[in-house]
Parts: structure tokens; sequence; C-alpha cells
């Protein structure tokens, strides 16, 4: 494999289902983009310190800061900016937007993106525009987020972690300060508990082959 696409609906969905997977490639030399779907600024409503514009842009600065050190710099990272929380509205610029994104760009080797049986509708909603691009002889395979751990279930390639590699990727995952407790003014939001971390950075990354 020489070229891969990660399909995240929000930023941090592309460490949680591939980080390993993407540190390996990357170490091997092949070209490693991620197309971050959505501007992840409904993660924690209500917050005074954190209105969405600062929330959008510092989502944005902790997708880069976790990229850069597996050797996925700037370029290779893609924000489409679409609203988070809204990507399955019936007036979602998603299926056009993400058309756009696959088929104005070198079609990679693997594209690797949500399932849609997925419990959150952003993830669905992104397997399902995702089914309407056409292919251009890509492999694709999905990966499982929510609920969390239900990926054990994935019919497909599975990539084990070196035992080393488990605590990287759980500090990776960490990294997304926003999602880690950082944000405690909010009148709702999700914060990542040691059992999302537990699930999230498992011995093994699993996906299924979409056929």
């Amino acid at each position: 494999m020489r070229r891969l696409l990660v399909i995240a609906p929000h930023p941090d969905d592309e460490a949680v289902a591939a980080w390993a997977l993407m540190r390996r490639l990357r170490a091997r030399g092949a070209t490693v983009e991620v197309l971050v779907v959505s501007d992840g600024g409904a993660s924690h409503p209500g917050s005074r310190r954190w209105p969405r514009p600062r929330m959008v842009a510092e989502r944005r600065r902790e997708t880069r800061r976790v990229l850069r050190p597996i050797g996925i710099t700037p370029p290779a990272i893609r924000f489409l900016g679409l609203p988070d929380g809204g990507l399955g509205a019936p007036a979602s610029r998603l299926p056009h937007a993400l058309r756009r994104a696959l088929l104005s760009r070198r079609a990679p080797d693997l594209i690797i993106a949500p399932i849609a049986e997925d419990a959150h509708e952003d993830h669905a909603a992104v397997a399902r525009a995702l089914r309407a691009v056409p292919r251009r002889g890509e492999a694709r395979a999905v990966y499982h987020v929510w609920p969390a751990g239900a990926g054990r279930r994935l019919r497909g390639p599975h990539l084990p972690l070196a035992v080393s590699q488990v605590p990287m990727k759980r500090a990776a995952i960490r990294r997304y300060r926003t999602q880690a407790g950082l944000i405690t003014d909010a009148t709702a939001g999700f914060t990542i508990t040691h059992r999302h971390l537990a699930a999230f950075a498992a011995p093994r990354e699993r996906f299924g082959w979409d056929a």
C-alpha cells in the first residue's frame, strides 16, 4: 500500500480508528492523508470560555499536533469544516462536499471511513455519503467508534499494536485536550473517560471490508 486516506467525521476519530496504522505506513514511506469532515464545534455547548469559533480553531490545532509526530504534516490534513452534529441533516452539504473532496484528488489505494452502523449519526451520515461516491479502483474499509469497543465485532483486517504502542496511542488521544477534560464550564459536553480510552486504544486496531 502506497496511499491511504482516513476519513474522520470529527477531529480525533482518525486517531481512535487508525493511529497505529497511519504511523506504520508513514514509517514505511507511504502517503497518508486525513480528511476531517466536521468542524468539531459542538462537543461542549454552552461554554462561555470556549465559544464555537475558539473550539473549532483549537480542535484543528489538536489534530495537527497529534498527527505531526507520526509523520502526517498539515498539507496532508484537509478540513471540510461542516457543522458538527448536523452531517445527517436533510440540508447538509456533506454528500456534495465529500464527493468533491474525494474526486478532486488522486485516488488512494485504501480509504478507511466509519461504518454505517456506528451509533453516532454524524458517523453514519459520512458512511452513507461515501457509498454514493464512485470508486476509482481503491479498496475501502470501515471502523467502529460508538459504542466504544464495538469494533471487536468487525470482520476484516486487524492490526496488532506492539506493547509499547498502546500507551503511546493513549497518550496521543489524550492530546485532544478539549475532549479529555480541559473544558469544565459547558452546560453539556463530552469527556473521554478511562473506559473510553481503554476501548479507543485497545491492543488491536480493527477494521471491516466495505463491500
